[in-house]
C-alpha cells in the first residue's frame, strides 16, 4: 500500500479529537469469522444450506424461525457459539488505544452483530450495533418489548445439517419461541429499543466532537449501513474519513482516502508510523 496514503491517515488520527470506528463484517474476518460475501462465502460456512439451496437471506429471516425452528436455530446457534469463542485480532486492541488517547475519546458504529468490540474490552456505552446484537434475545412474536441476554443459552448444533440438537430458547413471557434481537431480512417484529438507545448515545457525543476522524473497516456496498454512517459523519461534524477496504476502498469527497488491504493490515501498518513517531 502507498506509504503517502499510510502518512496521511496517520495525520488525520494524530490531529482529531475523536476517533469513531466504523465496521462491517470484514472487520472480522481476520479473526477467523466469515463475512458471507455472497452465496459461494456463505454457502462454503454451511453446507447443509447449500444442499438445501438456501441463501443467506433465507436463512437470516424471521419466517425461518416460523417454518423451520431447528433449521435457524441451527444457523443462528453455530454463529453464536463461533462469535463466543472467537478471539479478537490485534487491530481491535490498536484502535482502543487510539481511542483512549483522543480528548473526547472514542465511539464504535457497527453493523455486525457478533460483539467483537465488547469481547476486545471496549466500554459497552460506546458501542451502537445499528443491527442489533446475537448475544441479546427478544420473542419471536413479539409477545413484548423486552430484550435480555443470550447467556444462558448454550446451544448444540448437528453441523453436519444445520440443525439445533438442544431445545430452543423461550420467552420467559409468553414462553414461546425467542430468537436473537437481530435484524433479519424481512423483519417486522425486530425489537430496535437497545439500538436505538445506542443510536442516541453516539449522537450526543458526536455533538461533543469539534475534528473527529472516522476509521471505516471492511464496510461493503451490498448492505450500505456503515459506508452511509461515515459518509454522513464527514459531512455533518467536519469530519475526516480512512476507508479500509480490500475492494470497496474508493472515497466519494476530499477530507476521506482509501487503503486497499484487510482491516488488520491497515491498521497495523498505520500504527507502526505513529508508534515511530512516538
Amino acid at each position: 500500500m502507498p506509504n503517502t496514503l499510510i502518512t496521511q491517515a496517520v495525520d488525520y488520527i494524530q490531529q482529531a479529537d475523536a476517533l469513531i470506528i466504523a465496521a462491517g463484517a470484514g472487520m472480522g474476518v481476520d479473526s477467523g469469522l466469515p463475512d458471507f460475501r455472497g452465496n459461494e462465502g456463505f454457502w462454503k460456512a454451511y453446507p447443509a444450506l447449500a444442499k438445501a439451496k438456501m441463501d443467506f437471506a433465507q436463512a437470516a429471516s424471521p419466517d425461518t424461525f416460523v417454518r423451520d425452528v431447528k433449521l435457524a436455530w441451527g444457523f443462528y446457534g453455530h454463529r453464536l457459539a463461533l462469535y463466543r469463542n472467537t478471539v479478537p485480532h490485534e487491530g481491535f486492541a490498536i484502535l482502543k488505544r487510539w481511542g483512549e488517547s483522543k480528548a473526547k475519546g472514542y465511539s464504535v458504529f457497527t453493523s455486525n452483530v457478533d460483539g467483537q468490540f465488547q469481547q476486545a474490552g471496549f466500554a459497552v456505552d460506546n458501542i451502537y450495533e445499528c443491527h442489533g446484537s446475537i448475544h441479546h434475545l427478544q420473542c419471536l412474536e413479539p409477545c413484548s418489548a423486552s430484550i435480555w441476554s443470550s447467556d444462558a443459552f448454550l446451544p448444540e448444533i448437528d453441523n453436519e445439517k444445520c440443525q439445533l440438537v438442544n431445545k430452543p430458547p423461550l420467552c420467559p413471557y409468553c414462553n414461546r419461541i425467542a430468537r436473537p434481537n437481530i435484524l433479519m431480512f424481512g423483519d417486522w417484529g425486530w425489537i430496535s429499543d437497545r439500538s436505538d438507545q445506542q443510536a442516541e448515545q453516539l449522537e450526543l457525543w458526536l455533538q461533543r466532537c469539534n475534528n473527529p476522524v472516522v476509521i471505516e473497516l471492511g464496510a461493503g456496498t451490498h448492505i450500505p449501513s456503515v459506508r452511509r454512517f461515515s459518509e454522513q459523519v464527514v459531512k455533518k461534524f467536519n469530519g475526516k474519513l480512512i476507508r479500509i477496504n480490500p475492494r470497496d476502498y474508493d472515497v466519494p469527497a476530499s477530507h476521506a482516502i482509501g487503503i486497499a488491504c484487510g482491516a488488520k493490515e491497515g491498521l497495523l501498518a498505520i500504527d507502526q508510523v505513529i508508534r515511530a513517531y512516538q
